[in-house]
Order: structure tokens, then sequence, then C-alpha cells
């Protein structure tokens, strides 16, 4: 990195931290903290509800995934528009009109502490992990390519969240995510232009589109009812809405964004809009990463992303052999770029040749055998190494082709998108505990002032516990993945509580909290076995847990008031 782009990473950053202190300094009550004085306007809450999603995980593992992939991933967004209207009519009216402060005191009023608890729990456990995996995800990949110090980079990113999201609470999250997302914009669209700037003179963006075609890069649909596919129209319209729908009407790190809005139609509006943007932006990002494969049909690439591995196999008896792979696939890529360049220019002539298409999967097909062997002599070398380099894709592009000073941007757009995510990850955290755990069960009457600071320490506590299980996290698969993974176990079996809440008003206490417990641990045992995309793991915790709640109450609590 040269000296403008540290300059504009950490002219970006600070100024984000400092005016987030600086804007929000001095509440004086709980719901001044934690509601942000429920003075949000709807553009804010929508700005507020993507960025709290859009982690930096998204644009670091997003464009890997389209490169290896395609553009199959977007269809796991399918379900959120529809979740986006589901919430706006059932779980927003009811959270304003009882005037609650987490999601899970609604619980509380419906069924018993008991559940309030559990649900709270439930929440505490994986935004816990979630919250660590943002911090980590950019840290381990930053600092791989950059050679920073891996620790060093968790702590900094973990404390400049901190500070002013223990400053200003919720009011500081809402104000510097415009900033951030912004920040994150800006450096996608600059960057999805550069990359058609470099890509050869004779080529126009139809090209670019054909060649990811030729490529099998562009198929958006997958209609199959194959329930190991991850990626589905099925599973993003069934497993991806019941994600959603829990994701943003159950966590509390969402809920806090709407919960803040001035109005219920301010929360409306603002979760409106995120549905109207959101498959976009996601479709815009996925489209970034394909450009990003085009790119590399013309320039070199390696054999594997992660420079980890690279180190690995140099001091491994297995170089030689490693080498070996690595000039075939530079004879493979000139063999590929010309035949690319005769494409284009056929294309140019209105002909899309389908020989040379045949050509161009051939090769493709050549470069993912070479690709195969790879990992199998990295695996070798290092049996604990990571040989999925999806994650270090974009970041590679970005390190070793972008110009001066756009470096520096873009890092600023990772980091960012980091902190975002982190804040309002630190912030339900935090709301969550000092509301549905501490205050709760406190003895005696305590001042406003009092709960404040509970909050804030609160927030400090669930900072520090991030950053420690940053530090001592392990990087699987594709992190955008591993991210959802993560809530697919949980979030089903919370939104079964809450649909059993708003719609079955028959089932009690005791049938929701025993069905819902059952619902969770087979939900665990489910996951083990590895029988079904993790996506259908939300829609069967939330059928399971509806099922097993009804069914407890008709037969077990049938004539049982357990209501409080």
């Amino acid at each position: 990195m040269q000296q403008l782009d540290w300059i504009i990473l950490s002219a970006t950053l600070l100024f984000i931290v400092f005016y987030g202190v600086y804007k929000t300094k001095g509440s004086k009550n709980v719901q001044d903290y934690i509601l942000g004085n429920k003075e949000t306007n709807w553009f804010t809450v929508g700005i507020s509800v993507m960025a709290t999603q859009a982690s930096a995980i998204t644009f670091l593992s997003t464009p890997g995934q389209a490169y290896h992939d395609g553009m199959g991933f977007v269809q796991f967004y399918f379900g959120l528009p529809i979740a986006m209207v589901v919430i706006c009519f059932t779980f927003i009216p009811i959270y304003h009109r009882l005037k609650v402060y987490t999601a899970y005191e609604y619980l509380e009023q419906r069924f018993d502490i008991k559940t309030r608890s559990l649900a709270s729990i439930l929440f505490l456990i994986q935004r816990g992990l979630g919250t660590g995996l943002t911090i980590y995800a950019p840290a381990i990949i930053l600092s791989t390519l950059l050679g920073w110090n891996l620790t060093l980079m968790i702590v900094v990113i973990g404390i400049l969240v901190i500070i002013y999201t223990f400053s200003g609470g919720t009011k500081a999250v809402n104000v510097t995510q415009k900033q951030q997302m912004f920040v994150i914009m800006s450096g996608m669209f600059i960057t999805f232009f550069l990359i058609l700037h470099l890509l050869p003179n004779d080529m126009t963006f139809s090209n670019a589109l054909h060649i990811a075609g030729a490529n099998d890069k562009m198929n958006i649909l997958d209609f199959s009812f194959d329930p190991e596919s991850r990626y589905t129209f099925w599973s993003g319209i069934t497993g991806g809405f019941f994600l959603m729908l829990s994701y943003f009407g159950t966590d509390q790190s969402q809920v806090g964004r709407y919960l803040s809005g001035k109005s219920v139609k301010e929360s409306q509006m603002g979760l409106i809009m995120n549905g109207f943007l959101k498959v976009p932006m996601q479709f815009f990002i996925l489209l970034t990463g394909v450009m990003v494969f085009v790119f590399f049909q013309f320039n070199p690439v390696p054999l594997n992303f992660n420079p980890n591995n690279k180190i690995a196999i140099n001091k491994s008896k297995y170089k030689a052999e490693y080498e070996v792979l690595e000039k075939k696939l530079v004879k493979l890529s000139e063999e590929k770029k010309e035949i690319n360049l005769i494409y284009i220019d056929h294309l140019n002539q209105n002909y899309d040749n389908p020989i040379l298409r045949k050509e161009l999967v051939g090769i493709s097909n050549k470069e993912n055998e070479l690709r195969d062997e790879a990992r199998e002599i990295i695996s070798k070398a290092d049996e604990k190494a990571e040989t999925n380099d999806k994650d270090y894709v974009f970041i590679h592009f970005i390190l070793n082709y972008l110009p001066q000073g756009l470096i520096g941007l873009l890092l600023a757009v990772i980091l960012s998108a980091a902190m975002s995510s982190t804040a309002s990850g630190l912030n339900a955290l935090a709301a969550t505990t000092a509301v549905d755990l501490y205050k709760r069960n406190v003895k005696g009457e305590k001042s406003d002032k009092h709960y404040v600071n509970a909050t804030k320490y609160f927030t400090l506590l669930w900072g520090i516990i991030a950053i420690l299980f940053a530090c001592v996290g392990t990087l699987f698969e594709n992190l955008i993945q591993l991210v959802n993974i993560v809530g697919s176990i949980f979030y089903g079996t919370v939104l079964g509580i809450f649909l059993v809440g708003f719609y079955v008003k028959y089932v009690k206490a005791n049938a929701i909290f025993f069905g819902a417990t059952i619902s969770q641990l087979t939900i665990f045992y489910i996951y083990y076995l590895d029988i079904v995309s993790f996506l259908w793991l939300n829609f069967i915790g939330a059928m399971l847990t509806l099922i097993l709640a009804i069914v407890f109450q008709f037969f077990l609590f049938r004539n049982k008031e357990v209501t409080i």
C-alpha cells in the first residue's frame, strides 16, 4: 500500500468514528440510548437496515462466490421482499403498539418469562458468534494479503466500533451507517466501472456478459428440487424467506433499527426500501465478481488465491510438483486469452461462435481440474490449510490491479462494512442483555441513568467477547456461507416462537417452550447429519416449532392455563 492509500483509509475510518461520537454523545435515558428516542426517519431506517446486513463478509466473499459459481447465489435473497411485506404488516405494528425496547419483551407478554429468556439466549448465542465473525472475516483476509498482524487488526476494528457504539448507542449506529453505506456503494461502483475500463479496448459490456455466459457464470435461476442443492429458486423463496423473516423480524440487531423509527409508517417505509433495493444490490455485487472473472480471462491468475497456501507449498517437499501445475496454468491462460480475443472479434461481428464457446468451456474445465489438483497438493503440504479461496479473489484483484488511492478506498469499504454490522450486533447484544436479562431480573427500583450505564457496560463486555472470539476463530469454507449457516441453525426456532405468538392464540406458554426446545435440539441433530442444505433449516425449525407447540398444547396442556 502507498502513502495515499493509508491516508484515505485512515481518514475515512477516523471520520466515521469521531462523527458518530460527536453527533450522538450524551444519551439521558434508556429510550434515547436503545431506541434513539424514536426520532429516525424512514430513509435512515432503510439505510441502517441495509448496512447492518451488508457486512464486510458481503463485500469480500460475494464477488468470490460469483467468480467461482456464478450468479446463482442471488436466489438466496429472493424471499427477502416477501419477508419485508409480512414484517411490515404483522411485526412492526405489534412492536410499536406494545412500546417494546427489544423483540423478546413481546414474548413475555404473550407467553411467559422462560419463553422470553429462551429466545433471548438463543439470540445472544448466535449473534455473539456472528458479531465475532464480522470482525474476524476482514481481519484474517487483510492480514494475510497485507502482512498485517491478525490479532492487532481484530483489536483495532473492535475498539473503533466500541468507541462510538458505547458513546451513542442506537443513534450512533444509525448516524454512522449512513456514512458507511455511502463509502461502501461509492467504492463498489467505482471498482465495477474500473474493471470494465481494464478489459481489452474493443470489448463491450455485452461481450463481457457473453464470455461469462459461455463459462456458465450467468445461470441466475435454478428450478431444480434437489434438497442438497444449496441455491435454487425454491430454497430462496422458502428457506430464504424464513431466514429473512426471522432475521429481520426477530433478530434484535435488525429489530432495533426500525424500532427507532418515528412512527409505524416510517419503520414500514424503511423496510420496504430495503425490500426494493437489497436484491438489486446483491445482484450488482455478484455481477462485479463475474466481471472480475472476465477480467482474469485476459490476465494472469494464481492457482490458489490464498497466499498462505503458496507459502506452505514453498516450505514443503511438494514445491516442484506445484510449480509444474503453475506452468500448465500459465500455458492454459495464454490459450484462454487468445481464444477469448477471437471470440470477442466474432461477437463484434454479431456472430456468437458456438465452436469457440465450446472451446472456452473446455479450457474452463481444464483450469478447474488444475485447481483441484492444486488443492490436493496444498492439503498434503498442510492438512490444516484452507484450500477454498473464494474469500481471497476480490481482495487479490483490488491489491494487484487497482490504482493508488482506490486501494485505500476499497479497504475502507471493507472495514466500514465490518464496523457497520459489528456496531449493530454489539448494540443489539447489549440491549437484549440489559433489557431482557438484567432489567427483568434485577431487584429494586433503579434509575434510567443506571440502565443506560448498564447497557453501555454490556456494550463494552460484548465488544470484548466479540474480539476474543475473533482472535480464536477459524476460517472454513466461504465466510458468507458460514455466517448464514450460524443464523440458519438458530433463526428457525426463534421465528417459530414468534409465529405461534402472532398467529396461534390457542397455544400457551408451556407448549411453546417445550416445542421450541425440542425443535432446536432437532435442528442441531439435522445439521450434524448434513442431510439438507442449511437454508432449509430455517423452514424446518420454524415449522417444527409451530407443529410441536400445537400438538403439545392440544394433548399435554389442553386444560391448563399457563400464561402469565
